[in-house]
């Protein structure tokens, strides 16, 4: 961990926080009363949203990711330094990852959230929580369930999984009770995952925590009728649980920049996006607020703007479409030429939702010269604008230009903001839904539904869970429903495996190719690297390291 990092409540001031509102957790890090965002210091109305908010996205990624985090925190480090009064707004990194492929959630080098080892571990506690909490429902059920199902519920038709937070196959599916009278066939499925932690980052505040909650459904009686978490009486324990964990976590960037990074849903198997309180507390005290979806924009984006966006009543004002040679060439099988079509068709994608793009070139030691130019010759042409990020090497004077170039494009938005523009209307049919995402974003021709998904949504129909957003499960490696259907395909079938009812969250979730709820470690994992070392710090928690 850097020595020079701010004491975190001078980080606070810098954003108008009262100390008051602030409770520290050691030096460097704290949790944010969800009262200051109604209370703000300085000019501006208090209680009043003024920032400007910027997604930060990216192209399909390579396996090893195209650096969004890096580019992220690096913008934001920019802009730091050209005067804007700015906020960084991120996901918690799960366990998974970490011990996994993709190694630590920061960022990296010299465009890091600090202190990334405490982040990337066990941070403040929030992931706990949250796995406590589903875990707690997940025991009340089974209690249910041991003494007759008081609710109704019956063991078939029981839903709600157990959770950990950690790449873990075995847990898939498993037997649980074996050899008594309540012996049943569950899953385990990861945190990040969880229908808890998309409820956590949706929620604008404890009583919509409560009312979500209520909301959850853990299965159904024999005659089809939802059994929720009200029904079992978990409700008022699981927000106890959760009161803590639903306050924002405030840290900085290795600048000392402000940054809040709060909640942490995957963006393949889940919505991907960090908190609503954290972004709604960071627009209230920031002029610009950078924040990033998971993955790709196919599918983290969009999930941003019809899922979260949607149900928080706000709306970005650019979109930041990280973009590298690498991956570019990989779209084009080695070539960058084709490769080229495929941010031609990621560009589109944002213009589908109103909004005016910015792509950030996340520059890499081995990228030539010739290369970064004719991506930057591709991107005038198609009447979008470019800058170049070298924040990893060197942090917030590598990410100057590319702040620049973003609040040129902010003003110019100023007079007349985008607004609100989604892929489908609130209440369409899951089915409609899907079509449009699918058709519009991914370029597929068909939607098919297999025999079990038909009969998820005859169901979801009966109950009247039909006309809910979708929350689409896919690889993020590809367009397609397949990880190796390549960044060019067009016309092609999708399949829809699953619908996974998340009424708390307040969507439906559609299950496509082969993605799991529960990752597994690759062959080496990275926590063969992980090495406390002599002076207290830990080695090998990022990529490379």
């Amino acid at each position: 961990m850097p020595t020079h990092l701010r004491p975190i409540l001078d980080v606070a001031r810098d954003l108008g926080l009262d100390p008051d509102h602030c409770t520290p957790l050691g030096r460097h890090k704290a949790k944010i009363d969800p009262v200051a965002r109604d209370a703000v210091a300085g000019d501006g109305d208090a209680g009043s949203a003024r920032g400007r908010l910027v997604l930060v996205s990216a192209i399909t990624p390579t396996p090893a990711g195209e650096g969004k985090t890096t580019v992220s925190v690096g913008l934001t480090q920019g802009l730091r330094r050209i005067g804007a009064r700015v906020a960084l707004c991120l996901r918690e990194p799960s366990l998974g990852p970490v011990f996994g492929v993709k190694g630590g959630g920061t960022g990296g080098g010299e465009a890091q959230v600090e202190p990334a080892d405490d982040i990337n571990l066990h941070f403040t506690g929030d992931l706990h929580a949250i796995s406590s909490a589903h875990n707690l429902l997940a025991a009340m059920v089974d209690t249910d369930l041991y003494f007759g199902g008081p609710s109704g519920l019956t063991p078939e038709t029981t839903t709600w999984p157990r959770v950990v937070d950690m790449n873990d196959r075995a847990l898939r599916k498993v037997v649980i009770g074996a050899g008594g009278k309540a012996e049943r066939s569950t899953r385990f499925d990861i945190t990040a995952a969880s229908e808890v932690m998309a409820i956590m980052a949706l929620a604008t505040s404890e009583d919509d925590l409560r009312a979500r909650i209520a909301r959850i459904v853990v299965g159904r009686t024999a005659d089809g009728v939802p059994v929720t978490a009200d029904d079992l009486g978990a409700t008022d324990a699981m927000v106890v649980l959760l009161r803590e964990a639903l306050r924002p976590n405030l840290v900085q960037t290795r600048e000392g920049a402000p940054a809040f990074v709060h909640c942490g849903p995957f963006a393949n198997i889940a919505h991907g996006c960090s908190s609503v309180v954290a972004t709604d507390l960071a627009l209230r005290h920031a002029d610009v607020v950078i924040t990033e979806a998971g993955f790709g924009f196919d599918l983290g984006g969009e999930k941003f703007l019809d899922l979260k966006m949607r149900q928080a009543g706000m709306w970005p004002r650019a979109v930041v479409l990280v973009a590298t040679v690498r991956a570019l060439k990989s779209h084009g099988d080695g070539d960058l030429t084709p490769g080229l079509q495929h941010l031609d068709r990621q560009l589109a994608n944002v213009r589908a939702f109103g909004l005016p793009p910015l792509v950030a070139l996340n520059v890499f030691p081995d990228d030539t010269e010739e290369e970064l130019a004719a991506i930057e010759a591709f991107v005038a042409a198609a009447g979008a604008v470019s800058g170049r990020s070298t924040g990893f090497t060197d942090g917030g004077a590598g990410a100057t230009a590319l702040a620049e170039r973003l609040m040129a494009l902010l003003e110019a938005t100023d007079a007349d903001p985008p607004r609100p523009t989604f892929l489908y209307p609130e209440g369409a049919p899951v089915l409609d839904a899907l079509h449009a995402v699918a058709s519009t974003i991914y370029g597929a021709g068909e939607v098919r539904l297999s025999e079990a998904a038909e009969a998820d949504l005859a169901w979801l129909r009966q109950a009247g869970f039909d006309r809910l957003p979708v929350c689409i499960a896919k690889t993020h490696l590809s367009l397609t429903d397949d990880p190796k259907g390549g960044g060019l395909a067009r016309g092609f079938p999708v399949t829809v495996h699953e619908l996974r009812l998340s009424a708390g969250a307040g969507f439906v979730v559609a299950r496509m190719g082969r993605i799991f709820t529960m990752p597994g470690l690759p062959r080496e994992p990275a926590a063969k690297n992980v090495r406390l070392r002599p002076d207290g710090s830990v080695q090998g928690l990022m990529q490379g390291n």
